[in-house]
């Protein structure tokens, strides 16, 4: 058996994650989660999104967390949106999908 470790084709492609947080975060932590953009929901929650570099990064984030004594509600990996450069679908008036790019 090889000692190599073995990787996912995609292991050099970010992760995008949403954190939960109960209580709203200021305006003033956004430069601590930089990279992140923040949310406040209507529920009273926070929403950390964006992506994280590995799992290194992500216990970073979570130790921030901690240390603002905020309860974490959950940890979600979620589908990153489209960038400029990705085909996207574009309904016509047809209703019918089409692949584009955005130019």
């Amino acid at each position: 058996m090889s000692d190599k470790q073995m990787f996912n084709e995609n292991h050099h492609q970010h992760q995008c994650y949403e954190i939960r947080l109960k209580g709203h975060l200021d305006n003033r932590w956004s430069d601590w989660f930089e990279g992140l953009t923040i949310t406040l929901d209507e529920d009273g929650d926070t929403l950390l999104t964006g992506p994280v570099i590995d799992q290194a990064a992500l216990h970073g984030l979570l130790k921030k967390v901690r240390d603002l004594g905020m309860p974490l509600v959950s940890i979600s990996p979620v589908q990153p949106a489209p960038t400029p450069t990705e085909p996207h679908q574009v309904l016509h008036g047809t209703g019918q999908a089409d692949q584009s790019e955005v130019k």
